[in-house]
Order: C-alpha cells, then structure tokens, then sequence
C-alpha cells in the first residue's frame, strides 16, 4: 500500500502532462471562482430545505395517521429509488409537460399564474431537485434520531400531560439532535459532490465552470479537472473538521474525559520538543 501511494505521489510531481503550471495559473481564476460560488450557494439552499423537508418528512413516518404514514413513506422510497441526475432532467424539462403553474382553489379556480420557464431557472431546477433528494434521506436521519430517543423521556413527557408539539420540540428533538447532527453532515458532504451534477442542467457550478473551460482550451483539461478535484477536497475537508467538533461537543455526556483533538497533540508535541531544546540547552 506504501509503494502504491509512493508511487502516485511520484507520478503526480515528475509526470509533466500535469501541467502543475497550468493549475496555479487557473486556480483562482475568476471564472472557477464563480463557479465555486454558485456550489456554495446551490449547498447552503439545498441542505437547509432538505433539512427542514426530513423533519417535516420524518414527522410523517412517525405520525399516527395511515396515510400520512402511506404519503411520507411513498415520497422516501421515490426519491431514494430514482437517481439524481433523472430528477435534476426531469424538474429541467418540466416546462414540456405544463407551461404554466397556478396558485388557487384545487380544482377550481386560480388566483396566480406564473409563466413556468420564467420560474424555473437553472439554480432554481438545481436547488430543488437537490433539496427533494436531500429530504429523502434526511427524513431517515432524523427518523432515526427520533426512535434513538429512550422510550421513558416519551412516556415520562406523556405522563406530565405535555401537549405533543411541545413533548416533541423541547423534550424528545433536543436529544434526537444527539445522533442526527453527526450523520447529517455526512449527508451535507454527499451533497457538495452532488452539486456537481447540477452542470447538467445548464447550471456553471464549480464543476461546470471546469468543463466548460476545459471545452474552450482542451490542452488544459487535466489541471482544470484537478482544480476542481482540490476545491472539492477543500469544501469536503472543512466539514469534516466541523464534523469531527460536532461529535466531540455532542459525546461530552456520555464520555469523562474527551482524548485531545490533533491540534492539542500538535501544541502538546511542539511544547514538549522546546521543553526538551531548554533541558538540553541548560547541560
């Protein structure tokens, strides 16, 4: 595994078809800048309705009520099912199928039209496909945290007679949150290399702006590709740093003592190498 990773290591700094020259240059270019801009953006939309869409989702598969039960389970196993990219083309082409939508009485008259092509722009199509997906595995997530929750803090808020919202919102949630943060921003890493897909529908995202320069200068598409490569390795390893403080942070009560985060192994080694240097330097 060593000589392997030797080897690409090797490869990556003598191989010149690399361009290394060629990837500074279009590293921060405006271009893939505003690329990257819109992934953010595209995220940031996408994992808070999705977020919000699980819960509400969630609450559904936990509700008493069959079909709310029926509508919340059906809605998951869809959008778990069908793959990204076929919801992300199909919201795309959508004006195909209806022109215009209308705001008003179900099945009887409408108070607002809207112009469909005028409402579905590109970022639109992407943050709702996206969102839709989102939910989909959000809502097993949070469902997840909910059921996690000890059956006694349920009964215990029944038994005081606590109305259900207020059981679920200040009792049984803040707990739930436990084990839902962590494995949602798993979800949220997923989701910024997804939103490389939204290229396909027309939208410039940081993947996009790649492709679409490398379209324009072929010669220069391995450093682009590996410019999008080292942002999306940015984006995602600054999650998971904020991953790691969210899990440390959430198992301070089922842990005593927290082991040291490796900036702490860090400052603790740099201070014992000058402790050393100061006895070495006294004899």
């Amino acid at each position: 595994m060593l000589v392997l990773v030797a080897q690409i290591a090797h490869g990556l700094v003598t191989n010149p078809f690399y361009q290394w020259d060629r990837f500074q240059y279009w590293f921060l270019r405006p271009t893939i800048l505003d690329g990257l801009l819109i992934t953010l953006e595209v995220t940031a939309y996408s994992a808070v309705l999705g977020l919000l869409g699980g819960i509400l989702v969630a609450l559904g598969r936990l509700s008493r009520s069959p079909v709310l039960r029926a509508v919340s389970w059906t809605y998951t196993w869809l959008f778990r099912s069908v793959p990204l990219i076929v919801v992300l083309l199909f919201l795309y082409n959508f004006s195909a199928l209806y022109k215009t939508l209308s705001l008003g009485v179900p099945f009887g008259p409408a108070f607002f039209t809207f112009d469909e092509s005028r409402l579905a722009t590109d970022i639109v199509v992407a943050v709702v496909g996206l969102s839709l997906n989102e939910a989909a595995y959000a809502s097993e997530v949070v469902r997840s945290g909910i059921l996690a929750v000890d059956q006694g803090q349920h009964e215990a808020a029944s038994a005081l007679g606590l109305p259900r919202s207020y059981q679920f919102t200040k009792i049984v949630f803040p707990q739930a949150l436990r084990s839902i943060t962590p494995n949602y921003v798993n979800l949220l890493i997923n989701l910024i290399k997804s939103t490389s897909l939204v290229f396909y529908v027309s939208l410039l995202d940081l993947f996009g702006s790649a492709q679409s320069m490398g379209s324009t200068y072929p010669g220069d598409i391995v450093p682009l590709l590996l410019v999008a490569t080292v942002w999306y390795l940015i984006l995602t390893s600054a999650v998971s740093v904020v991953q790691f403080y969210v899990e440390r942070y959430f198992s301070r009560g089922a842990t005593r003592t927290l082991p040291p985060t490796p900036l702490q192994k860090v400052r603790t080694g740099l201070r014992d190498l000058r402790a050393r240097a100061r006895r070495e330097a006294a004899i």
